[in-house]
């Protein structure tokens, strides 16, 4: 192995939070992650107010953590050194506890945890797509998409929509939200290429070509419609659209504070083609039925239905869920395995 490398623990099988703490700081990168973790926790326990950037801190520490077997160590109730078990368990998932719990994008994540499938899968992903993202290192942009396209398409959609669509009342958690798909690596180039090029990588690749002829199909405004849309299905334009992540025509949420998404492109010096370029980049941010379903979408998920979306244009009907209060025994059974 060439040096430390903060991915290689994903590969250990479960074990006791504190055989887990060991091997994580063993490695560099873990042990660096986890002292952050620490005084995440003590600060919560405390009841310590964090500023923004140190709940930044905090969630790329938690999203960096989520490669580590940490994630699902257990404890037991007659083991040794009990104790210091349940605190190493508590500082990896302390945002169970606190204010955090409130942010709809960490409860998805959390559950999706729970799922061996989107586990594993979403730390295939992460793993890929962060390996040389925002550094010096050129990340691996054709694996990166592949491994967006399993998870979206193997993992099933109560899932991906969850994780994807959360509804956001800050910038903390739409940070969560904008980086779920890896934007550095998956989404944004060092400079932003033409529309026109997007277009022509896309038309080259068979995959983006019919996923594109399906979002366009699905996801087709029409004016004159209630719901802003032509087909007037909600469930076929969001898969439309998830179908579009990890091919080069990503898409993606543009900031932190809004829910608006685009691709990551643009129309300057396009000459006489100008329009086209626009219509291209309009095709997502100016696109009123898939605005009218990422609302609509997000209004349900902010009831905490239990649904992977809502069935009418107005209302929800769905069963209305506590999404938390439902999994969170279910994740104190898995993880502590108290007998």
């Amino acid at each position: 192995m060439k040096g430390p490398n903060k991915f290689y623990l994903v590969a250990l099988p479960r074990s006791d939070c504190v055989v887990a703490e060991q091997l994580c700081l063993s490695d560099s990168t873990c042990n660096a992650t986890y002292r952050t973790l620490e005084n995440c926790a003590l600060a919560k326990t405390r009841l310590l107010p964090l500023d923004h950037n140190s709940r930044v801190r905090c969630l790329n520490a938690e999203l960096d953590l989520g490669n580590s077997s940490l994630l699902h160590c257990k404890c037991h109730r007659r083991m040794k050194r009990q104790e210091h078990c349940l605190r190493i368990f508590w500082t990896v998932h302390s945002s169970m506890t606190d204010g955090d719990a409130t942010n709809p994008c960490l409860k998805a994540t959390h559950v999706c945890n729970l799922s061996k499938k989107c586990f594993r899968l979403r730390t295939d992903y992460a793993s890929i797509c962060t390996k040389g993202a925002g550094s010096e290192d050129v990340c691996d942009r054709r694996k990166c998409h592949r491994g967006l396209r399993n998870f979206f398409e193997k993992v099933p959609e109560d899932f991906t929509k969850r994780i994807l669509f959360c509804p956001c009342q800050d910038e903390f958690c739409g940070e969560r939200r904008r980086k779920t798909i890896v934007p550095d690596c998956s989404f944004q180039y060092n400079t932003k290429p033409n529309c026109l090029w997007l277009l022509d990588s896309c038309l080259e690749d068979h995959i983006c070509k019919s996923r594109l002829a399906d979002f366009q199909q699905n996801c087709q405004p029409a004016d004159m419609s209630p719901d802003g849309c032509s087909l007037h299905n909600h469930g076929a334009c969001l898969q439309a659209y998830m179908g579009m992540i990890g091919t080069p025509m990503t898409p993606n949420y543009v900031s932190n504070s809004s829910v608006d998404v685009s691709l990551w492109c643009t129309c300057e010096s396009s000459g006489n083609q100008k329009e086209k370029c626009d219509q291209i980049l309009g095709m997502f941010g100016s696109n009123k039925c898939l605005g009218k379903h990422q609302s609509h979408q997000k209004n349900c998920s902010a009831q905490g239905n239990s649904c992977p979306f809502c069935k009418s244009p107005v209302t929800c009907n769905c069963v209305t869920l506590s999404l938390y209060s439902f999994y969170l025994p279910s994740i104190l059974a898995t993880y502590l395995n108290e007998i």
